[in-house]
């Protein structure tokens, strides 16, 4: 009863917690019997938005629980190479999904696909001779199993589809669609309609949490569940990083994460989870961004097929005809654009570039080249540090150090409590985590690690921790790019890239 009598007492509730399922873990492997997961996804959570001002119920979590204080997004730092990424338990290397934006010219050989649209991602099921996806998921190992991965969200159609795109023996609730259909049938008979988005997107985030809790927990049954909460990325997009509406969405999200907890324990089951809480990624705020298709407009004529020859979208730019002379001199107008950060490229040749390895973005899908914006420690109006060289108020994807930094805050029977977790972490470790926990092996293509240093039962691991640099400028020294990682054991994380010109 341990986990739940700390949870109990930081949120307040009437301490009546049930009895977890006796599934039994594996030997080393958190307590006596392995529960269910729940990962709490809160898009676009910086971790210095977790106070005890701001959002007491997750700062009063945090003390009690684990925190990590060196979580990472996965590069790109946006949200469906994320999903895709938490899916799999793996990177974009092994998964193939490349960006917000992908460029599938059996699909579209023109213009890149939004991923945020499940009709994209279905044309591209439709059209692609190789899966969505080229690694096998966390649900699909669950269903092999005899167990059900759950995905709830208030997020894109195409964030949440990629969390669960064979449905894996599970489901997909979401307010555009719900798989199977019969669960959305349930789900409008209980909840009526879904209300629309808003800044604040608050309905439409308590929408998804009373689905989970009312409808998806007892009909699904999930050994893992997926609850994505889409705020406070809707409204920092919009109104930018604590701006007061920017404030509310992040009190109302916390709210939510206190009724969770709440509404388990007064049904007699906040003993069976561990809660998992995490970002996709962070943010930054926004200073003006590159004219792409204008440094792009010397190289953009056709192929025989009337095709065009350079496509470029999300950071990525495409030269279809493999022409080495053209990657240079469009990598060359990179450098010389200051909204341009780091510049990688397949093997890191060309100087003043990076090898795709270094960010694990080394599939047969890649670009040929791979940008971020130029990035900032500046402060904005209202004393958030970061600044990106993108267009619109606020958002992520770049390279930096605020967008690649996440918050990871975890509470359970099974976990630790009170201590702080200083190891790098990644969205790639929990579905190894998850499964190594309710006794199964993870898929070997899955990537990242089991975070054995935040389960119950075991001494604090001292890991040997490296961190690294890799440097590559042009001849005459006017562009510098440096890529920092840290190696933990055989993993390692993406830290930061940065550029410096003269």
């Amino acid at each position: 009863m341990r986990g739940c009598v700390w949870l109990a007492a930081t949120l307040g509730l009437t301490l009546a917690c049930g009895t977890a399922p006796p599934v039994q873990s594996p030997d080393g492997v958190g307590g006596a019997t392995a529960r269910r997961h729940l990962l709490v996804v809160i898009d676009g959570l910086r971790p210095d938005y977790v106070t005890s001002g701001l959002m007491p119920n997750l700062h009063a979590i945090g003390a009690r629980g684990v925190v990590f204080t060196d979580h990472h997004s996965v590069y790109p730092t946006v949200t469906r190479v994320n999903a895709a990424s938490i899916s799999t338990g793996a990177y974009p290397e092994s998964h193939g999904l490349l960006g917000n934006a992908v460029y599938f010219p059996s699909t579209n050989a023109s213009t890149f696909l939004s991923t945020a649209d499940r009709a994209n991602l279905m044309r591209i099921e439709g059209a692609a001779s190789d899966r969505l996806l080229t690694a096998p998921t966390l649900g699909e190992r669950l269903q092999e199993n005899g167990h059900r991965l759950l995905v709830v969200s208030a997020g894109s159609s195409g964030s949440s589809y990629l969390l669960n795109h064979t449905v894996a023996g599970g489901g997909i609730i979401h307010y555009d669609y719900t798989l199977p259909v019969a669960l959305g049938q349930a789900v409008r008979r209980r909840l009526g309609p879904p209300p629309p988005a808003a800044t604040p997107n608050q309905a439409r985030n308590r929408y998804a949490v009373d689905a989970f809790l009312e409808i998806g927990l007892d009909r699904v049954d999930p050994a893992v569940t997926v609850l994505w909460l889409s705020d406070p990325d809707t409204t920092a997009h919009a109104h930018g990083i604590g701006h007061p509406t920017s404030v509310a969405a992040l009190r109302a999200v916390d709210a939510e994460v206190a009724r969770i907890a709440q509404h388990l324990e007064r049904v007699g089951r906040l003993e069976e989870f561990n809660i998992w809480i995490t970002s996709d990624h962070g943010f930054s705020t926004y200073t003006g961004g590159l004219d792409l298709d204008a440094l792009l407009a010397p190289y953009s004529d056709t192929l025989a097929d009337g095709s065009p020859r350079v496509v470029g979208g999300a950071g990525a730019i495409y030269v279809r005809d493999g022409s080495a002379e053209t990657v240079a001199d469009i990598v060359s107008a990179l450098q010389r654009s200051e909204q341009v950060g780091a510049i990688f490229t397949r093997d890191g040749r060309l100087p003043g570039t990076l090898p795709f390895d270094l960010i694990r973005w080394n599939h047969v899908r890649a670009a040929d080249i791979l940008y971020s914006p130029a990035w900032t420690d500046e402060t904005n109006a209202h004393g958030y540090r970061g600044t990106s060289a993108s267009r619109g108020t606020a958002g992520h994807g770049s390279a930096s150090p605020y967008d690649i930094h996440g918050t990871l805050i975890a509470v359970g029977p099974d976990l630790r409590s009170g201590v702080e977790v200083s190891q790098p972490t990644s969205n790639v470790d929990f579905a190894p985590t998850f499964l190594t926990m309710l006794g199964l092996t993870p898929w070997p293509s899955m990537q990242g690690r089991v975070l054995r240093e935040a389960l119950a039962g075991t001494d604090d691991p001292v890991f040997d921790q490296t961190p690294d640099a890799h440097t590559s400028q042009t001849p005459d020294g006017r562009y510098r790019v440096t890529a920092r990682t840290s190696r933990l054991r055989k993993y390692r994380y993406f830290d930061s890239a940065t550029a410096e010109r003269r």
